[in-house]
């Protein structure tokens, strides 16, 4: 069809004539409601954005950590699990404080006892090096 024809019948149906690939022999076009098109692009990449990839948001603690210090640790926890992310908690030995991972097991587990309400424990304490590393998944 030439171009003449095909803007013509385009504006009969009140429709935009649209070259779809201009790089073909000869190049296709399409008729279309061009601002429709474009709104439904539109709309359909702004829906593509608002899906959320879990995190992985890290809590460090330490043997030393105080009450009053875990229970704020554990309210900014609380909010990246209400966030629906996982929840790392680092608990770092420094010096000789490696020599005591039973301490160290302690405060993960009254760390988690102030969260056990919103999470559960996907990996259980585990001692790596120099650190002991807890994960937490938010209750479905």
């Amino acid at each position: 069809m030439s171009t003449s024809a095909a803007l013509e019948y385009a504006q009969k149906q009140e429709l935009d004539l649209v070259e779809v690939a201009p790089l073909a022999k000869p190049p296709v076009c399409k008729v279309m409601d061009y601002g429709n098109y474009l709104y439904n692009l539109k709309k359909k990449t702004k829906g593509a954005k608002k899906v959320k990839k879990t995190e992985t948001k890290t809590v460090r603690l330490s043997i030393r950590t105080d009450t009053h210090d875990l229970e704020i640790k554990a309210k900014q926890a609380r909010k990246f699990l209400e966030g629906r992310n996982l929840i790392k908690v680092a608990l770092i030995f420094k010096g000789r404080e490696i020599t005591h991972t039973n301490l160290g097991e302690q405060k993960m587990k009254d760390f988690f006892a102030l969260l056990e309400d919103i999470a559960t424990i996907e990996q259980a304490p585990k001692k790596t090096g120099f650190q002991m590393i807890m994960i937490l998944n938010p209750i479905k």
